[in-house]
């Protein structure tokens, strides 16, 4: 193992990447800096059901507005970067190298992809997730600018029921994502759903 690249030591198959979300399984790291990949399967998964999905009177006023432009897949290696920063809601990440690298990969298959949201030029808010099936498997969001990434939420939303998506996971669920309807479930239940998702065509 002497004088390998550790990253190159922990690189992810994009195909190893895709069966994983098709059976429950997806990739984290302990921090950014860390090429150490661990495979995680909640006992309970985060999901945001579209029937419950709540968006607030002021955010409401805030797409209305139409202030940000929002965009689909124009600028993933700007959304995984603004993700990893740890900038906003979060100050660590778990978005390492080989999670970069893994999932640029599957941009390019076009599995992965972005909503983004851009103010006078620039890239001010996104997210990013893989699409299998009619299953979004939401992976991280991060603002530059009040609300950015929310309204590329209510976008996205708007866009997978548009599109006869069925499952929206958030893998697991914060008081943030809670506020827009996300809930907890048992992993079997989220296994049935999946399986279902996955047999169901939908084309982001």
């Amino acid at each position: 193992m002497s004088g390998r690249d550790p990253e190159e030591i922990f690189k992810i198959d994009p195909a190893l990447l895709l069966r994983a979300y098709a059976t429950g399984v997806f990739p984290m790291a302990e921090e950014a800096d860390n090429p150490e990949i661990f495979w995680v399967r909640p006992e309970k998964r985060g999901i945001i059901p579209f029937e419950n999905f709540h968006v607030s009177r002021s955010l409401r006023k805030v797409v209305r507005q139409a202030r940000f432009d929002i965009r689909y897949d124009t600028d993933f290696a700007g959304v995984i970067g603004g993700c990893a920063s740890g900038s906003g809601e979060r100050a660590r990440t778990w978005i390492n190298a080989p999670i970069r690298e893994a999932y640029g990969k599957l941009f390019e298959l076009g599995y992965c992809h972005t909503v983004e949201a851009w103010l006078d030029g620039k890239l001010v808010g996104g997210l990013y997730g893989i699409a299998l099936g009619s299953a979004f498997f939401g992976e991280s969001m991060f603002s530059r600018e009040r609300d950015a990434s929310k309204v590329c939420l209510v976008h996205l939303v708007g866009h997978l029921i548009e599109k006869g998506f069925t499952l929206l996971d958030t893998q697991f669920t914060t008081n943030h994502l809670e506020s827009f309807g996300a809930v907890e479930i048992p992993r079997r239940q989220y296994q049935k759903m999946l399986e279902n998702a996955l047999a169901q065509p939908a084309e982001f």
